[in-house]
């Protein structure tokens, strides 16, 4: 479909939004993204939508630069999803059996564990680095020493909100019918922790005193500032990594408990709440993504619906317009108070119809006509991915 620019910005702005109008909060934050002086260029995510801070669905090149919030506070949130060997012929006609035995073995919305995952009991999971990676906690923000703990309890949990746990079938095609297994989450509470610290730093930096927006606020390069920020941005991206994998490799375990034939193939697993080293034209940049996948030519994605909607695996192409990104998902269309305004649970009942999940008032802010239609979100980037699979969900499980 290709690009629209988005007018009144110093910096280019294209937009791969139609049919989509972008809100007016949203159109705001953008603009103001294009102003400051560092940015190189902004791509605009068909399941764009306002979000604190700065546009969710936003990927940002700047030079020199980057602003915490374009990451968000959930930093490293992202996908991971893997093939199985199972069919829709393998699965019972009723399957809360094994909604349940996710729910019981992997802790969802504020929970965490009693104790800490030990790596070495889960089967599947990679074993190298946890003690290195553990070990640089003590160099984090010195204010989130006292949540280690808590962070070694919250590895291998889902989170609240839009996270989810899927057992998924495949659409059409030569293998229609094959099951998939899908999550979403990311950094649990340290990520938040360390974002909303940095942010706040951000903000009191003297160079961003005349910003069209404080919460733009940047870090530049070769200051403290920026060296403590990247530091606990890697660890953060990284322990959002490993919480997915823990996740996963558990999830696995699950399912091989309730069909012992079952095979994998190697997973496929993306960010889209990051920062990347990224060069395009010759300028080396630093690439924020809030709400965005990497579509590098060749790239493996994951770009889910909503709770009954199904997702798509998907290929980049390498589009340079878009500093080779993606959608991260449908996109809300309505934020979660509106949403629970508008939609009743039995409204829920009906739009997860055949798909064993929660129905109560919990999730009626997830329900899918808070989102934007996925299949049209996914016409809108044809010139940035390719879909290799499109995946409906069976089962869903929701913090």
């Amino acid at each position: 479909m290709g690009f629209t620019p988005l007018a009144g910005t110093r910096a280019p702005v294209r937009v791969w939004t139609d049919p989509y109008p972008i809100e007016p909060q949203a159109a705001k934050q953008l603009r103001n993204i294009g102003a400051l002086p560092w940015v190189q260029g902004v791509a605009v995510m068909p399941d764009v939508h306002f979000g604190k801070g700065a546009t969710v669905g936003s990927v940002i090149a700047m030079r020199q630069a980057v602003s915490p919030a374009t990451v968000g506070v959930d930093i490293g949130c992202g996908m991971s999803a893997m093939r199985t060997s199972l069919t829709a012929a393998d699965l019972p006609d009723d399957l809360a059996a094994l909604r349940s035995a996710i729910e019981a073995t992997i802790p969802v919305g504020f929970a965490q564990r009693q104790d800490s995952v030990d790596p070495r009991r889960i089967r599947g999971l990679e074993q190298a680095g946890w003690d290195d990676f553990w070990g640089r906690f003590a160099g984090l923000d010195r204010r989130v020493a006292q949540l280690e703990t808590r962070a070694r309890r919250q590895l291998g949990t889902l989170g609240g909100g839009n996270h989810f746990i899927e057992v998924c079938l495949e659409q059409g095609g030569a293998d229609e019918g094959r099951v998939w297994l899908m999550l979403h989450s990311g950094s649990r509470n340290i990520g938040k922790e360390l974002a909303e610290r940095h942010i706040g730093v951000a903000r009191g930096l003297p160079h961003n005193a005349d910003l069209p927006d404080r919460d733009l606020a940047v870090f530049l390069a070769g200051t403290p500032e920026m060296d403590a920020y990247r530091r606990d941005l890697w660890w953060a991206q990284e322990y959002a990594r490993r919480n997915r994998a823990v996740m996963l490799a558990l999830l696995c375990g699950v399912v091989r408990e309730h069909f012992p034939q079952v095979g994998y193939d190697e997973p496929i697993s993306c960010h889209h709440n990051y920062v990347s080293e990224e060069s395009y034209d010759g300028v080396e940049v630093l690439v924020t993504r809030k709400g965005a996948i990497r579509a590098g030519r060749g790239d493996l994605g994951i770009i889910p619906g909503s709770m009954g909607t199904g997702s798509y695996i998907v290929r980049g192409r390498g589009n340079a317009d878009a500093y080779c990104s993606a959608s991260h998902g449908a996109g809300r269309r309505m934020s979660r108070a509106q949403a629970k305004r508008t939609f009743s649970t039995d409204d829920l009942a009906a739009q997860t119809a055949g798909v064993e999940c929660r129905k109560d008032a919990g999730v009626v802010d997830e329900i899918p006509g808070a989102y934007k239609d996925i299949t049209e979100v996914m016409a809108q980037q044809e010139d940035l991915v390719e879909v290799v699979a499109h995946l409906k969900q069976v089962v869903c499980v929701k913090g």
